[in-house]
C-alpha cells in the first residue's frame, strides 16, 4: 500500500473555477483518484476535486511560503504599531 499525501476529500460548498489541464496532467489525476479511492475506500468520480486538497497540501507543506506568511504577517503587525520606531512615548 503506497503513503499518499492526500486522505479522504471532504465535501465542502463548491466555487466554480475554470482551468485548462495538459492531457498528462488530467492523466495523473485519474490515477491518482483510482489509487486514493482504492486506500481509503471513498469512491471519487471527479479527478478534479482533487485540485483543491493537493493545492492546500503543497501549501500547508511549503516551508518556505511558510515562512514568507510569517515574515509578511510580522511586518504587517509592526507597520500597524504606532510605536514602530522603537521609541517610547509618555504621557504628561
Amino acid at each position: 500500500m503506497s503513503k499518499l499525501k492526500l486522505g479522504p476529500i471532504v465535501e465542502d460548498k463548491p466555487v466554480k473555477v475554470t482551468v485548462e489541464l495538459p492531457g498528462p496532467l488530467h492523466r495523473d489525476l485519474i490515477v491518482y483518484a483510482e489509487v486514493l479511492a482504492r486506500e481509503t475506500g471513498q469512491h471519487l468520480t471527479d479527478p478534479i476535486k482533487l485540485i483543491v486538497p493537493m493545492l492546500e497540501r503543497f501549501i500547508a507543506t511549503d516551508r518556505g511560503f511558510a515562512k514568507a506568511r510569517r515574515d509578511n504577517h510580522r511586518a504587517s503587525i509592526a507597520s500597524d504599531d504606532p510605536n514602530k520606531d522603537g521609541s517610547i512615548k509618555q504621557g504628561n
